[in-house]
């Protein structure tokens, strides 16, 4: 590779050249587009990272961001041209006629050949990913409105290798024009027909271990911590941790969180079984072996989740797991005799092997200060098989992170108004609201979490309706909005419920749940400043339900209720306490 670097916005990347390319270059660019806002994040922090040794954050561990190429938007705007696509990307369509026909467009010839120089050298899983010119931007930052897939890269011959990241890049490319990202557009008051995507093409952070790849830990962390517990405050942050891929976190919800100012403090559990019942129980990896069904548009095809046993056989919890002592009914660090898992990586945060606390620290502080402004940062370990082996950290992504301002206060005594639809001390958000008349509700009677898909599918009816009259509402359900477990709540994406203003979710005695702040939905919502009321079962607050059922019905499904009322809501949100209240007139 020449060493020709490219200095656009100020940071020092490097233009591919397939003729010198060698596969150990950090940070290439493909073409003369723009690089989008994910790459465009990466790009800023290459620098801080170019400029410090690898190790210079923390001695034991390797900093650095795994390699990556950027296809810049040139080569979007050709393939699109070229393959004449804008009809059918616009034409409304199904997700998959949409990839299917984007499948079976051809890259342009100079892009071809460059791709076809990658999976000459690079012999790694890589992750194909999104980059668009909205992602990750100041005031609007979001995140899972379009498509990753990762590969194996592992066929015996580059032909078959090409072909998959071919496919792979093609499918990211249609998944700009997807439900969810139109969705996505309308209600952020931009247009589709705007939007351009480049594509970052990067290794995957982790180890081969039999017919899995993955990643020791993958990571969320976020500078501003909206439900902290035990003595941390918002101000120190957050960090979630998750055994594998990082979809566990971003997409499933599911993870270990804790306070970097108060590592030792587990999240607040009500006993030891409901830790052990609520914590990580499987992970994803990516599949090197047979492949079990070709499908170039789905987005999961090389993807794979495995059970905690998979990983004790793999030797990968050692580092990160604690093991339940049913005898004392106490969780000790370690992995020293039988019994229970627990992934809460008390190993690396709480006793000291591997610095990885005091890192996170030191990385928060260097984006911040590159960025100006809170952030939210993605990543992944690779961790020695013993401590005292190096660990590398591979840092994955930064975006800005919103978090709304306001003079808000509410008193104990409000929470108890008699006007008061529901209340929560477990509230997001800043700020108040006088505007709302429609509220949309599941109807408790008629709940059933086995139909948790089907409600999903009626509530994306009536928020399309509802965005196209420009009118928000306030959204009540139960269980985990947003969660990839049709079991755990109910499965919806942002872009089915991007009209709510106000989201309510209420547990119920077998559907209790920890919201996860790691999760790309939990960080839509906040980008949006939409309003996140916790309702716990059985807890100081309850929904009223008497005066939602006495209401006349403006329409309804099989699940769901849609009122529309004649005077409207007071939402009232303390952010500084973290508590909230609905007022009916």
């Amino acid at each position: 590779m020449k060493d020709t670097p490219d200095h656009r916005n100020g940071y020092s990347i490097t233009r591919f050249d397939r003729q010198f390319f060698t596969g150990k270059e950090r940070f290439t660019f493909i073409g003369s587009g723009e690089l989008g806002g994910k790459a465009h994040g990466l790009a800023k922090m290459s620098g801080i990272l170019g400029v410090k040794p690898g190790n210079a954050f923390e001695p034991d561990i390797s900093v650095s961001i795994p390699r990556l190429s950027v296809i810049t938007t040139e080569y979007f705007d050709l393939f699109m041209e070229e393959n004449d696509l804008f009809e059918v990307a616009l034409s409304g369509k199904r997700d998959d006629l949409i990839a299917h026909a984007f499948q079976k467009g051809s890259l342009p010839v100079g892009l071809a050949g460059d791709l076809r120089a990658i999976v000459e050298q690079v012999h790694t899983p890589l992750a194909i990913r999104s980059s668009s010119m909205l992602e990750d931007a100041m005031f609007e930052p979001f995140a899972s409105v379009y498509a990753t897939k990762m590969v194996p890269n592992n066929q015996p011959d580059a032909d078959s290798r090409f072909k998959k990241l071919a496919e792979a890049v093609k499918f990211v490319y249609a998944s700009t024009y997807f439900k969810s990202a139109r969705d996505y557009m309308r209600v952020a008051s931009h247009t589709i027909e705007d939007e351009k995507m480049a594509v970052i093409i990067q290794e995957i952070v982790g180890n081969r271990f039999g017919e899995r790849f993955y990643p020791h830990l993958s990571g969320v962390m976020r500078s501003f911590n909206f439900y902290p517990f035990g003595r941390a405050t918002p101000d120190d942050g957050i960090v979630e941790l998750a055994l594998g891929l990082g979809r566990t976190i971003v997409d499933d919800g599911i993870s270990w969180p804790f306070s970097p100012a108060y590592p030792a403090t587990p999240p607040p559990f009500k006993s030891t079984g409901d830790m052990l019942k609520h914590s990580q129980t499987g992970f994803w990896a990516v599949n090197m072996g047979k492949l079990h069904r070709y499908d170039p548009v789905e987005e999961n095809e090389y993807l794979e989740q495995y059970s905690l046993g998979d990983a004790e056989y793999d030797g990968t919890i050692n580092l990160i797991a604690s093991t339940y002592n049913g005898q004392d009914d106490r969780v000790e660090s370690g992995t020293f005799f039988t019994g229970p898992r627990l992934i809460n990586f008390a190993p690396v945060i709480q006793d000291r092997g591997l610095p990885l606390n005091n890192l996170l620290k030191v990385v928060r502080e260097s984006c911040e200060d590159r960025l100006g402004t809170m952030v939210e940062i993605e990543f992944a370990m690779r961790l020695g098989k013993e401590f005292g082996e190096p660990a590398e950290f591979g840092f994955l992504q930064v975006r800005p992170m919103v978090v709304a301002q306001s003079d808000v206060e509410i008193t104990d005594e409000e929470l108890g108004d008699e006007n008061t639809l529901l209340a929560s001390r477990t509230v997001l958000g800043n700020g108040s609201l006088d505007t709302i008349t429609d509220i949309v509700y599941v109807d408790p009677d008629r709940f059933d979490v086995k139909d948790s898909l089907k409600i999903a599918e009626e509530i994306d009816s009536i928020n399309s309706r509802l965005v196209d009259e420009g009118r928000k509402y306030v959204l009540i359900g139960f269980g985990r909005w947003g969660t990839t477990d049709p079991l755990g709540g109910i499965p919806v994406d942002f872009g089915q419920i991007s009209g709510a203003k106000v989201i309510v979710e209420s547990s119920l005695p077998d559907l209790n749940f920890m919201l996860s702040q790691g999760s790309h939905f939990f960080h839509n919502v906040t980008s949006f400043k939409v309003f996140y009321f916790s309702i716990q079962h059985g807890g100081e607050f309850r929904i009223d339900w008497n005066w939602l059922k006495s209401m006349n019905v403006f329409s309804e499904t099989e699940h769901v209720r849609h009122l529309r009322l004649d005077s409207p809501l007071t939402v009232k949100v303390d952010g500084k306490h973290g508590r909230g209240m609905i007022l009916h007139g």
